[in-house]
């Protein structure tokens, strides 16, 4: 087995999974009980893990690669309209105290502010910009 993925949510790991094996792809989900139960634990045990049968190890890659690709093009940004929005850890002092004090204490977790940010301007949201041509 090769791990091709992590995940922090089982929401997006079982997006991943289902797609994968729609695909033919014979792949598994480990850890997706322990992270959903006390997703503090998620750090400590690697997060969610996608792992697949090594021959279809390459296939598999691809597929993550191009459905990355779609997910990026789907949504412009609306200051620049670049397809490069992420999900991304806010770099703030409270981002970096949770930081010190996790490694510190490892049982001591509070979750990072996350934003979406675009990776060519710059521009951040809290919220997933929409795609407003996709309604029109």
């Amino acid at each position: 087995m090769v791990t091709l993925k992590t995940f922090d949510n089982y929401f997006t790991a079982n997006i991943m999974l289902t797609k994968m094996q729609d695909a033919g792809i014979r792949c598994y989900l480990f850890d997706e009980n322990t992270v959903t139960l006390d997703p503090m634990l998620s750090n400590a045990i690697g997060g969610i893990k996608l792992v697949a049968d090594k021959q279809d190890a390459n296939a598999a890659i691809e597929m993550l690669r191009q459905f990355e690709k779609e997910y990026l093009s789907a949504v412009p940004c609306p200051n620049c309209a670049a397809n490069e929005v992420l999900l991304v850890t806010k770099p703030v002092p409270k981002n970096y105290i949770t930081a010190v004090l996790t490694w510190l204490f490892s049982s001591y977790a509070v979750a990072p502010e996350n934003i979406y940010q675009c990776q060519q301007c710059g521009y951040e949201s809290r919220n997933m910009p929409e795609n407003i041509a996709q309604y029109n």
